[in-house]
């Protein structure tokens, strides 16, 4: 077998050529392929970085033909390790093991590929309009290739807040892309009022990485539609917190009834709402959510204002009690509900949220 000298003294075995048939090279070479690596590498802010290789077709069954014969050759280890000095030596940056920049390399086809961290930035945000999804939301009828439903767009609505906090975030990132997880969802036509929604936005392959967050809100509160808050760097931990925890809302709702109702009648009704609200899946999600039966709490429901046919009210919840079938009964599916209580039709025209406790 020929083989380099390093290779030669693992396995003892063969004679030094000039063309390894162990590591093909690679070891000699790791100069040449840490100066394409860094060219690759300086295009993006970062402060640690850690290297990986990828062993297999011959040089796989080469290690395990040793193996059979009892020569332990980690040729990934010993390159790894060399490469990332190399880099190290150049660059002044530092290798760890949960880094800015995972380097990949193939030591079968000597070539490379980089992985670049996410960044992760926590806050709250406003929703001012209507009728703008939280996430982008394809056309059902092209999934996103565009069609005459969706105006060629490929969006079943025009904008969502993900894009619209998503974009000011990528220019100043320099990200391939943005993709927002927030605590819950408010409907479409809802607005997110109050004390905001907390989110995360997970900014996919930044080339700048230690932006001043101050410049991004105020990038993101220039437009009209939504507005951004208490914007801090996290890591990706904070996604699971924000999408797992069960946040408590407040919600103030417009009502419109078939008929007039009395004052004091509507008042004792939304008291005695207060407690345990069974409610089935809704029928206007129920071709997206599991058909079951949840059982959530109504902690307060209080009357604003009143005008005969219609009402103010400020319902406060657990998460994922749906306010519309709170006020509609949805056909039976909610138990018990204000229709329910006055026995009169009741919907909900109208209705933001105002605040998420945390």
């Amino acid at each position: 077998m020929k083989l380099c000298r390093e290779c030669y003294s693992i396995i003892d075995e063969g004679i030094i050529a000039e063309n390894c048939e162990a590591c093909c090279n690679a070891l000699d070479k790791v100069e040449e392929f840490a100066e394409e690596i860094v060219k690759a590498m300086s295009v993006y802010e970062f402060e640690t970085f850690n290297v990986g290789s990828r062993v297999w077709g011959s040089l796989k069954a080469l290690q395990e033909y040793l193996a059979l014969k009892g020569v332990e050759y980690e040729i990934k280890q010993r390159f790894n390790a060399r490469l990332a000095m190399a880099i190290e030596k150049k660059t002044g940056k530092e290798r760890d093991l949960n880094p800015h920049i995972n380097v990949l390399f193939d030591l079968e086809t000597f070539k490379f590929n980089l992985q670049i961290k996410p960044v992760y930035i926590y806050g709250r945000y406003l929703k001012r309009v209507r009728h703008i999804s939280q996430t982008r939301w394809l056309c059902g009828y092209c999934k996103g290739k565009g069609c005459e439903v969706c105006d060629f767009t490929g969006r079943k609505y025009v904008s969502s807040v993900e894009d619209l906090i998503a974009a000011p975030a990528i220019k100043l990132f320099q990200a391939r892309d943005a993709k927002l997880h927030g605590a819950g969802r408010e409907d479409v036509d809802a607005r997110m009022l109050g004390t905001g929604r907390p989110f995360v936005l997970e900014i996919i392959e930044p080339r700048r990485r230690f932006v001043d967050l101050t410049e991004l809100e105020r990038a993101i509160n220039a437009q009209r539609w939504v507005a951004v808050r208490e914007l801090e760097y996290v890591d990706s931990e904070k996604v699971k917190e924000v999408k797992m925890e069960r946040h408590r809302k407040k919600y103030r709702a417009k009502i419109v009834f078939e008929e007039e109702v009395e004052k004091e009648k509507l008042v004792e009704a939304l008291e005695s709402l207060k407690g345990e609200i069974r409610q089935r899946t809704p029928t206007r999600v129920s071709h997206r959510r599991s058909d079951k039966v949840r059982i959530r709490k109504l902690f307060d429901a209080r009357l604003i204002h009143h005008t005969g046919r219609a009402a103010v009210v400020e319902f406060e919840a657990d998460a994922g009690l749906y306010i519309k079938e709170l006020v509609s009964g949805d056909n039976g599916r909610t138990t018990p509900s204000l229709a329910e209580k006055i026995g009169i039709l009741a919907k909900v025209e109208r209705l933001d949220v105002i605040a998420v406790f945390n």
